[in-house]
């Protein structure tokens, strides 16, 4: 099965980012648009991996407080289009301790440098001057869980499944 490591956005962000994409769509923008349900900031793809109870017991070990993400920036990766966040130390710090515990189980997963990124459209039209690109208003969201999720390929289109999250650490459990 197909497994990903991922914060799952609030309805609010999805909302934000699905309008964001409307915005782009009538700049003239086109692509293969990531339906606003699959909408998700990867912390570590694994790929094929048939024990997603080990990779639950493994990540559940990682420990982290609640903090905000800002949706404020766009980009792209060749033809593939993006929403970014600002820059943020607690992020790059959960991303990294999830990779940690993922390597020491000797849980495979992509080595690629984090690059935090909410995936808006996949073949785009994107411009060569990105400065051309609208930027979305910026929007904050509180990361308090992420979660392991399954990938099957549907009849239109990618299909995720959560099987299950990790909760940031209680007010109670941080003293």
């Amino acid at each position: 099965m197909r497994l990903f490591i991922a914060i799952p956005l609030s309805s609010e962000i999805k909302a934000h980012l699905g309008d964001f994409q409307e915005t782009l769509k009538t700049s003239g923008i086109t692509g293969s648009w990531s339906p606003i349900g699959n909408l998700h900031l990867t912390l570590a793809f694994i790929g094929e991996y048939a024990d997603p109870d080990k990779v639950l017991d493994t990540v559940g070990s990682v420990s982290f407080m609640p903090f905000d993400l800002c949706f404020c920036s766009t980009g792209s990766f060749s033809d593939t289009l993006w929403a970014g966040v600002g820059k943020n130390e607690s992020l790059e710090k959960l991303a990294g301790d999830v990779r940690k515990a993922l390597a020491g189980s000797g849980i495979p997963f992509d080595r690629k440098k984090f690059r935090p990124h909410i995936t808006l459209a996949r073949r785009s039209s994107v411009p060569a001057d990105l400065s051309l690109l609208p930027r979305p208003d910026p929007a904050v969201m509180t990361v308090d869980s992420f979660s392991l999720f399954r990938s099957d390929r549907g009849k239109h289109g990618m299909i995720y499944t959560e099987l299950g999250s990790v909760p940031a650490l209680s007010s109670a459990e941080r003293i």
